[in-house]
């Protein structure tokens, strides 16, 4: 799971490497699975709302639509979803997780209020 998220933020990093926030949200999205593992159905909704304060509405909203299964509503959806499948291969060199710690900061800037996170 953690090698697929890497994989996926990277494949949208080389796709779209100006949308920061649809990058942290390739990054972020299997956090359902560890927030609540029994509950398959709301999986995606507890992980919205758990990086809804610190990553904002945006990659809240499209961690909520996860899994991107059905016909993409948008292109960041569209986008998304061929990431998520991309990254499905195995030996692929996504790096390590620090690598995005400067994107996080950066997307928790630009949402938190006056600097502060709720």
């Amino acid at each position: 799971m953690h090698d697929h998220a890497l994989q996926t933020a990277a494949l949208l990093r080389r796709s779209r490497p100006a949308d920061k926030e649809l990058q942290v949200t390739g990054l972020v999205h299997p956090i359902g699975r560890l927030l609540s593992p029994a509950d398959v159905t709301g999986r995606a909704g507890h992980a919205a709302k758990a990086v809804r304060a610190l990553l904002g509405e945006r990659v809240a909203r499209l961690v909520r639509r996860h899994p991107w299964h059905g016909p993409a509503a948008d292109d960041d959806l569209a986008r998304l979803r061929q990431a998520d499948e991309d990254g499905r291969v195995a030996g692929f060199d996504a790096g390590v997780l620090e690598d995005w710690r400067t994107v996080l900061e950066l997307v928790a800037a630009r949402n938190s209020r006056l600097g502060a996170v709720d």
